[in-house]
């Protein structure tokens, strides 16, 4: 499938670089289709492309020492990943799967890398992109060390609200499996704590978006300040 640079200048990565750049790199990508659950990237495998999400939901995965999954990410429409592998060479740290049926643009890590030094502001964007997922990944590591269910869905809601355009819709909700998969929990608890949470007005479901009716009380939730709605 052709690319057309134009698809390019939608991603805010990329938009900075000039038109002639732009083409060069739109004729050496590729876009793949992924169906639900099948896996984009594969942790350990050696770098070849910096990927962008052009359509549907992605989450990174981790497993633990027995085996367990365990979330670590989600990729949103027009967001990057792969990144790690594209910038030193060094292999995948997790796996990316598709959550729903999704498009993805990928460049060749060679002809990507070099334009990350010549070009300051595309440079930048990808340090502030790194300092984001680093800030959200130690997020999500205080949750994986929280006891309380209750404690670790509205810590992982206050996250996925305040990435969110609004900060009281998250849209394209997650699936209560792929939320028990971020905070290592069962699909069965995440499912109980929502009808705790909707049965005492603080969300509200609204087709594929899920409504924060109350934010601050989800927050002294998350933050330890309140044990119960």
């Amino acid at each position: 499938m052709t690319v057309a640079p134009a698809l390019l200048q939608m991603l805010p990565l990329l938009r900075s670089l000039p038109l002639v750049t732009l083409a060069e790199l739109a004729r050496q990508s590729q876009v793949k289709s992924y169906n639900k659950r099948e896996v984009v990237l594969n942790k350990g495998v050696a770098p070849q492309h910096l990927c962008f999400l052009l359509e549907g939901r992605l989450q990174g995965v981790d497993f633990t020492m027995d085996g367990k999954e365990v979330g670590t990410s989600f990729v949103d429409p027009l967001d990057f990943f792969g990144e790690l592998g594209a910038v030193d060479g060094e292999l995948h740290p997790e796996t990316v799967l598709a959550i729903a049926k999704s498009r993805v643009l990928m460049i060749p890590r060679e002809a990507i890398r070099p334009m990350l030094i010549a070009m300051p502001a595309m440079a930048e964007a990808l340090v502030l992109r790194l300092s984001r997922k680093l800030r959200v990944a130690h997020e999500q590591r205080r949750i994986l060390g929280l006891a309380n269910p209750l404690q670790k869905v509205c810590a992982q809601l206050t996250i996925l609200s305040r990435h969110a355009p609004s900060s009281d819709t998250i849209p394209d909700m997650p699936t209560h499996q792929e939320l028990a998969i971020m905070i290592n929990a069962s699909r069965e608890t995440v499912t109980r704590v929502f009808q705790l949470l909707q049965g005492k007005g603080l969300v509200l479901r609204d087709g594929n978006n899920l409504k924060i009716q109350k934010i601050t009380i989800l927050r002294e939730i998350a933050e330890g300040q309140r044990e119960s709605p």
